[in-house]
């Protein structure tokens, strides 16, 4: 039988244990009331080095102090901040101590209260960067070489290569976003990622088959001029590259659609400036060694010199 003694200690020991479930109980109580980043309502980059903050609660100190701004990839690594603007009763305006870039998400605290919010690009600015980036800077003919098969084939009069680049660019469209609905919701689910590259070219053998039976009969003389080379786009390195891309990086829906847009708007640009330039070949006078293809191949390299001057570009600094 137990003493009063042990009865007492054991007492005090469960007296304890409540009081300290209690006292968590109330600050898990108190967390999920106020919980991380409540002070944060928003938060944007305005370039070129400012981030604007809109408070949903009073934060402890208006100043530079309080605030521990990083790059979301590197978050160790903090940005200084050189001055803290009170815009209005609700909103700041940080001034960062370097050129801040509106296409990178980063990471705002707050010291007090403890707040934390991710500043994230606008949808928009990524889906415009996306195109800018695959059409220009990143131009598949121009400056990674794909696709110069169909490039050389057709780009010899200026109306072939219209004609070639809108079919090109709704077909890349088409099986952008139909080859990354097979992938998010069959290949993925279903542990199928090995078969990437089969199910894509099947994607656009069959678009392309379709394509070519509804040109054969409402506008044949466009089918002739293309030849073979419709037949050829079922191949064609840009269009299984740029779903091959999008899994790869596990794009959401508006970036695979970007990325798919843009690389389409690229080729077809090429191709216009292609035509254009070979049909002012024609009527030059060019050395006999250098007539057909090799003045063609010394004007793509002219053209991919050009496009260089694209590298690094950006819209938003």
């Amino acid at each position: 039988m137990a003493s009063p003694r042990s009865t007492r200690a054991a007492g005090r020991v469960l007296r304890g244990v409540i009081a300290a479930f209690g006292l968590g109980a109330a600050l898990a109580g108190s967390a999920a009331a106020q919980p991380p980043g409540g002070t944060l309502r928003s938060a944007r980059i305005l370039p070129p080095d400012r981030v604007q903050v809109v408070l949903g609660a009073p934060v402890g100190r208006a100043d530079a102090a309080n605030f521990r701004l990083a790059d979301l990839e590197a978050p160790d690594v903090p940005i200084a901040i050189r001055e803290v603007r009170r815009e209005a009763e609700n909103r700041l305006t940080l001034v960062a101590g370097r050129k801040l870039d509106v296409t990178r998400s980063y990471r705002l605290d707050v010291i007090t209260p403890r707040a934390t919010r991710e500043v994230k690009p606008s949808p928009w600015t990524t889906l415009f960067t996306v195109v800018v980036a695959a059409a220009l800077i990143n131009n598949f003919v121009f400056t990674r070489y794909l696709g110069l098969c169909i490039f050389f084939g057709v780009s010899r009069k200026r109306d072939t290569a219209i004609g070639m680049g809108i079919t090109f660019t709704a077909v890349m469209v088409i099986t952008g976003m139909v080859s990354w609905l097979l992938y998010e919701l069959v290949m993925k689910p279903l542990q199928l990622r090995f078969l990437q590259v089969l199910v894509f070219i099947g994607v656009v053998a069959f678009l392309v088959q379709l394509l070519d039976t509804v040109l054969k009969k409402t506008h044949r003389g466009l089918h002739q001029r293309f030849g073979i080379y419709l037949m050829l786009i079922t191949t064609n390195c840009i269009i299984l590259a740029v779903p091959l891309l999008n899994a790869a990086s596990d794009s959401g829906p508006l970036e695979s659609l970007a990325l798919a847009m843009g690389s389409g708007l690229g080729f077809a640009l090429a191709l216009f400036l292609m035509s254009c330039a070979r049909e002012r070949m024609d009527l030059a006078r060019v050395p006999k060694s250098f007539e057909g293809l090799p003045i063609a191949f010394a004007l793509a390299g002219l053209f991919a010199l050009a496009f260089m001057g694209f590298s690094g570009l950006s819209f938003f600094r």
